[in-house]
C-alpha cells in the first residue's frame, strides 16, 4: 500500500477527501454576463488595450446564452489570462478577472 499523499485529486475515485469542483454546474449566465460587462468598461478606463479581451469573453458568454450550450471555456480562458497578465495588482480590472476565473473554475 502507497504513503503518497494524494492531495487535492478529484478524479472519479475521488480519493484525497479534496473539495469537488464539477466542470458541469450550471452557471448563473446572467451575473456572469454583467461581470464581464463591469470587466470590459473597467478595462476600457484602466488598460484600453484590453478591451478585446473583455469582449471576447462577453461574446462567448452572450453565445452561451443565446444557443443554450456550455460558454468556450478555453477561449474565456484564455482572454482571462491575458487580463491578468497585464493588470496590475489592486486594479478593478485583476479584481473581475479573478472573480470571473472562479466562477467558472479555471
Amino acid at each position: 500500500m502507497s504513503t503518497y499523499p494524494f492531495g487535492d485529486v478529484n478524479g472519479p475515485a475521488e480519493h484525497g477527501g479534496g473539495r469537488r469542483r464539477s466542470t458541469y454546474a450550471t452557471l448563473d449566465l446572467e451575473a456572469l454576463m454583467d461581470v464581464a460587462d463591469r470587466l470590459t468598461e473597467t478595462l476600457r478606463a484602466e488598460y484600453p488595450q484590453l478591451v478585446n479581451s473583455g469582449e471576447i469573453i462577453q461574446a462567448e458568454l452572450a453565445q452561451s446564452a443565446e444557443d443554450g450550450l456550455p460558454p468556450n471555456r478555453g477561449r474565456i480562458r484564455s482572454a482571462l489570462e491575458i487580463i491578468a497578465i497585464a493588470a496590475s495588482a489592486g486594479t478593478g480590472s485583476l479584481a473581475y478577472t479573478r472573480h470571473l476565473t472562479t466562477a467558472l473554475g479555471l
